[in-house]
C-alpha cells in the first residue's frame, strides 16, 4: 500500500493509480474466438464453453418455472422481503428519472418543437454468477429497464458447479421482472445476447458488470448492440478531514471498514484515502491491518489494499483536484463541509456524503445504482439509470407561416454549403 503525501508521489504511482486500465489486452484474442464460435454454432458453443469453464454440461439452457418454484421455496422468507423492500426503492429512485415529452413552442409562431422518449425493446442483462451470488445485480440492471419500459428484458447468469442458478440471484430476477433467465455467463453469454442463439434472442443492448472477459467481450460486440460502459476492478475514494465531533478513532475504524468492504470484492480492487489530517491517515493504516486480518475474505482483501493508498494533502482543495484527476467509481466526502465541496466534484461515478452513507448501502438497499463506470470512465460517462435504456426522437411541426420565417436562412445556409437540392426543397413550398 502506498502511504505518503499526495504531492510525494513519483510519476510511476500517480501513473497506476490515476490511468489504472481495465486490462482487456490479454484476454481479447480468446475472447474474439468465443465470439466467433458462438455466432456461427450457437447453443452448441453455449454448452461447449459452459462445460469447459464453469465444468457444467448443460441439456437445457432457459431456467424453467419450476426452478424459479424452487428456488423461492429454498430461501427463507425474511430474505425474500429484504430484496423485495431493496426492490421498490431501487424502483422508485429510478421512477423519478423518467423524463416527460419535451414541447417547445417559443421559437416562432407556427414552429412547434419536440422531443419523444421510447424505450429499447429487448435488453439483456449480464449478472455476475458461478462461485459467488450477485442477486443486489440482478435487481439493479433489471428494474431500469423494466421502470423504462422496456419490452423484453432476458439476463444471462453463469451456473454453480451444480448446474443450477443461485437461488438467491433466481429470486432477484423474477422479484425485478425479467421474462427469462438463462444459465450461462462468460463472454459467451455476452456472444449469445449481440448476436442471438436458438434459444437466446439477440438484444438491443447489454448492461451489467462482469469480469475481464465479459468486458472484453461487450467492448467487442459494440458494432451488434449497443453496451452501458465497460466496467474493471471496483474501487472507491475517500476524502476525509479531521474529525470534529466524534474520536479519531472512531472515524478511522469506519473509514478502514468500509475501505476493507471495497477490497473484498477482488484483489484488484483499489481504496483510497485523501485526507488532511496525518492523524487519521495513521490511524486508519493501523485499522486496516487489524480489520483486514480478521475478515473472512483476508486473502482477497490483502492483495486489493498493496494494491491502495493513503494519502495525505496540504489542504482539501488539493485532494478535490485529485479527485476530479482519478475520476473515481465511488466517491466518500467525510468532510464537516461536503455540500460546499460538491459543487467542486466534476467526476465520481456515484457520491456517499457523511459518515453514515456508506458505499455498501448504495450497493443493495438505497435505491441508487451500483453499476457505475469504472477505471476513469466516470470522467465521460453516468452510471446505470433509466435513460440507458431509452432513446430519444426529435419531432418538428412547422406552419407555412413557421417555415416562411426561417426559410432564407435555410436557403442560405444549404446554399453556402454547395446543397442546392436543399435550398429548392424549400424554395418548392413558396412557388406560386
Amino acid at each position: 500500500m502506498i502511504i505518503k503525501r499526495l504531492s510525494e508521489l513519483s510519476d510511476t504511482e500517480i501513473e497506476r493509480l490515476v490511468h489504472r486500465e481495465i486490462a482487456l489486452q490479454k484476454s481479447m484474442e480468446r475472447v474474439k474466438s468465443i465470439l466467433a464460435d458462438v455466432q456461427e454454432k450457437g447453443d452448441a458453443a453455449l454448452i461447449k464453453y459452459t462445460k469447459e469453464f464453469d465444468g457444467v454440461e448443460l441439456k437445457e439452457l432457459e431456467v424453467t418455472e419450476e426452478e424459479m418454484q424452487e428456488a423461492e421455496r429454498s430461501l427463507d422468507k425474511e430474505l425474500i422481503r429484504y430484496l423485495e423492500s431493496a426492490s421498490i426503492n431501487i424502483a422508485t429512485f429510478h421512477g423519478e428519472q423518467l423524463k416527460e415529452d419535451l414541447w417547445l413552442s417559443e421559437f416562432a409562431p407556427g414552429m412547434l418543437l419536440g422531443q419523444k422518449t421510447e424505450p429499447l425493446e429487448r435488453v439483456g442483462a449480464y449478472v455476475p454468477g458461478g462461485s459467488a451470488s450477485y442477486p443486489s445485480t440482478a435487481l439493479m440492471t433489471v428494474i431500469p429497464a423494466r421502470v423504462a419500459g422496456v419490452e423484453d428484458v432476458i439476463v444471462c447468469t453463469p451456473p454453480k458447479p451444480d448446474g443450477k442458478i443461485d437461488p438467491l440471484t433466481l429470486v432477484a430476477t423474477n422479484i425485478a421482472g425479467a421474462d427469462s433467465v438463462y444459465k450461462v455467463g462468460g463472454a459467451q453469454s455476452i456472444a449469445a445476447m449481440a448476436y442471438g442463439t436458438e434459444t437466446i434472442p439477440k438484444v438491443d443492448k447489454i448492461v451489467g458488470p462482469g469480469n475481464v472477459y465479459v468486458t472484453a467481450a461487450k467492448m467487442l460486440v459494440r458494432n451488434e448492440v449497443e453496451i452501458d460502459f465497460p466496467a474493471g476492478p471496483s474501487e472507491v475514494m475517500i476524502l476525509a478531514d479531521q474529525p470534529l465531533d466524534k474520536s479519531l478513532n472512531k472515524k478511522a475504524s469506519i473509514i478502514a471498514s468500509d475501505m476493507v468492504a471495497q477490497a473484498e470484492h477482488d484483489p484488484r480492487s483499489l481504496s483510497v484515502l485523501i485526507t488532511t489530517s496525518d492523524e487519521l491517515a495513521k490511524a486508519v493504516s493501523c485499522e486496516l491491518k487489524v480489520q483486514g486480518k480478521k475478515a473472512q475474505r483476508n486473502d482477497v482483501i490483502a492483495k486489493a489494499l498493496e494494491r491502495s493508498a493513503i494519502l495525505t494533502v496540504n489542504d482539501l482543495e488539493e485532494g478535490i483536484e485529485f479527485v476530479n484527476k482519478f475520476a473515481p467509481e465511488h466517491l466518500e466526502l467525510m468532510i464537516s463541509d461536503a455540500l460546499s465541496v460538491l459543487k467542486k466534484i466534476k467526476h465520481a461515478g456515484s457520491i456517499f456524503i457523511g459518515d453514515y452513507s456508506p458505499v455498501a448501502g448504495g450497493d443493495y438497499a438505497y435505491g441508487t445504482n451500483h453499476v457505475l463506470p469504472t477505471g476513469g470512465y466516470a470522467r465521460v460517462l453516468s452510471g446505470l439509470n433509466v435513460d440507458h435504456f431509452t432513446k430519444k426522437t426529435s419531432i418538428q411541426i412547422l406552419s407555412k407561416e413557421g417555415l416562411d420565417s426561417i426559410k432564407d436562412d435555410i436557403i442560405a445556409l444549404a446554399r453556402a454549403e454547395g446543397l442546392e437540392a436543399h435550398a429548392d426543397s424549400i424554395r418548392k413550398r413558396f412557388e406560386e
